[in-house]
C-alpha cells in the first residue's frame, strides 16, 4: 500500500478531494478564495521586492561603471620581485598584460624612457 505525500492512504483520490472543495458551501468557498487572494498578494509582494532588489543592483553597477577612472594611455611594467621597472608600454600594446603594470601619465612615461627604461616593441608604432 502506498502512502501519498499528503498523508492519505489507499483509495485516496485527488479528484474526489477537488470535487469536495468545489461542492463546499458558498461561505466556505469564499473563505478559500480569500485565502488564495492572500497567498497571491504575498507572492506578488515578494516578486516586487525581488524586482526592486535587482533594479537597485543594476543601478549600483551602472554607477560603478560610470565612476571608474579612465584607462591610462601609458603603462610601466615593474620587474619581478625587487627588480626595478623594465618597460614602458602604450596602453594599446599587445603585450601590456598582467598584474605587474602600473598606469602612468604621458609625462611619467617620457621621464621613464629618459631614465633608461626600455621601450616596449609597440611603443611609438600605430
Amino acid at each position: 500500500m502506498t502512502q501519498h505525500s499528503c498523508g492519505a492512504g489507499p483509495g485516496f483520490s485527488y479528484r474526489s478531494r477537488l470535487e469536495h472543495v468545489n461542492d463546499s458551501t458558498p461561505r466556505a468557498r469564499l473563505d478559500l478564495l480569500r485565502f488564495l487572494e492572500r497567498v497571491q498578494e504575498r507572492d506578488l509582494a515578494r516578486t516586487r521586492r525581488w524586482i526592486a532588489d535587482e533594479e537597485r543592483r543594476q543601478a549600483e553597477h551602472a554607477r560603478g561603471v560610470a565612476n571608474r577612472p579612465p584607462e591610462p594611455d601609458w603603462l610601466i611594467e615593474r620587474g619581478f620581485g625587487d627588480q626595478p621597472a623594465t618597460h614602458v608600454h602604450a596602453a594599446s600594446c599587445w603585450c601590456a598584460q598582467g598584474d605587474r603594470l602600473r598606469g602612468v601619465t604621458e609625462d611619467q612615461a617620457r621621464r621613464a624612457l629618459a631614465e633608461g627604461y626600455r621601450r616596449a616593441r609597440s611603443v611609438g608604432r600605430t
